[in-house]
């Protein structure tokens, strides 16, 4: 007869389960300290980056906001299509088709304004872009999910995480507020704090990477249409924000920021919203998707930005073996020879001698070769 140990406390069962409950709470724990650590990180990030930002370039696109409306296009407008489009074409079901469509509806994130940074990208566009797009989330998501959901009968009601949009903004505005003043007041000091910023930014993009290779590995088991739809959905975005700022005549500068912030999607705000909305069965089919699409977010900024930096390296060393090159024949061609000089010597006597028209043109004529010295720049 197998004696009843429900209520031993050395019963392996409930030993099991006190070991399973001391698990969960260190996990609790240890995320919780991860999220305030990534926080205060993300934010003296942030307040680097808010350095660069110039009051009054950030006043003109404020004033003429011709970029800003473009991201906003690309945000709100291609990404949605782009994700609806996706789901209806790799014939997704309808929980893991609207994963990805919440996905491209977020807004943009603010991984978005260190790659603009590393790219030289216009960092008071990126940052009104960011900024503009988590205000405009507030309306423009639920009318996004509502347009394209409708046609699918979904059963759950989506709850918009506006706590976390709040969160977000204000995350994003304060430390970038300090920022811009720091660069007003104390401008030679702002250039010091922008570069440790972009450094320790650089940094942590990496340890993320690392970390969420590391530590989501079971993302990888996930379905592979959704792999494969979080691998291309960020390289379209990227591209299609690119041809539509090109389009827009908009400068180099700007298409290279208005793409990289419109592939670049609120990775924690997708997150939010699908534990907010869907129940712990349906999670399993979606949960994946946005973590890898953020490690695939990583990757694609990483390849950007090193395929910037070896073209900017590479332009830099033409231009600079042009320079001295044009240098060298600007030097050889300032310098005269003994032979000419004797020459010039012995026409400038003769028009001192004979004077009158003749001497005046040979004058001119042995002038002439040193007027014709060419400038290189």
């Amino acid at each position: 007869m197998r004696a009843n140990c429900s209520s031993s406390a050395a019963c392996p069962a409930n030993i099991s389960e006190e070991k399973l409950q001391v698990g969960l709470e260190l996990y609790g724990n240890l995320k919780l300290v991860f999220t305030v650590a990534s926080a205060v990180m993300m934010g003296l990030i942030m307040f680097s980056l808010g350095c660069s930002v110039d009051i009054r370039k950030l006043w003109l696109h404020i004033r003429r906001p011709w970029g800003i409306a473009v991201g906003l296009l690309c945000q709100f407008g291609l990404m949605p299509l782009t994700a609806y489009l996706l789901a209806i074409s790799f014939s997704l079901k309808p929980v893991q088709a609207t994963a990805v469509l919440i996905m491209g509806c977020c807004p943009g994130g603010t991984i978005s304004n260190i790659f603009s940074f590393w790219v030289d990208g216009d960092m008071d566009l990126s940052i009104s872009m960011t900024t503009c797009s988590t205000v405009a989330a507030l309306g423009m998501m639920p009318l996004c999910l509502y347009f394209y959901i409708w046609s699918w009968n979904l059963e759950q009601n989506l709850t918009i995480p506006y706590q976390n949009i709040g969160i977000s903004l204000v995350c994003l505005t304060i430390p970038v507020a300090f920022g811009v003043y720091v660069n007003y007041r104390w401008p030679k000091q702002s250039k010091i704090i922008l570069k440790i910023g972009a450094i320790v930014g650089g940094a942590l993009l990496v340890v993320v990477a690392v970390a969420g290779v590391v530590l989501f590995k079971g993302a990888w088991n996930s379905d592979f249409t959704l792999l494969i739809i979080s691998f291309i959905f960020p390289l379209i975005g990227h591209l299609s924000g690119f041809l539509l700022a090109l389009l827009t005549h908009q400068s180099w500068q700007r298409c290279r920021t208005i793409s990289l912030e419109t592939g670049a999607q609120n990775i924690q705000m997708c997150l939010t919203m699908l534990q907010l909305s869907f129940t712990a069965e349906q999670l399993i089919q979606m949960f994946n998707f946005p973590l890898v699409y953020g490690l695939f977010q990583l990757m694609d900024g990483f390849l950007i930005i090193t395929a910037y930096q070896t073209y900017k390296r590479r332009r830099k060393n033409r231009h600079r073996n042009k320079n001295s090159g044009c240098a060298e024949a600007c030097h050889k061609k300032k310098t005269t020879s003994p032979k000419e000089t004797s020459a010039f010597l012995e026409v400038n006597e003769e028009t001192t001698t004979t004077p009158g028209p003749s001497g005046a043109v040979a004058l001119h004529r042995a002038l002439e070769p040193t007027s014709h010295i060419s400038s290189c720049n």
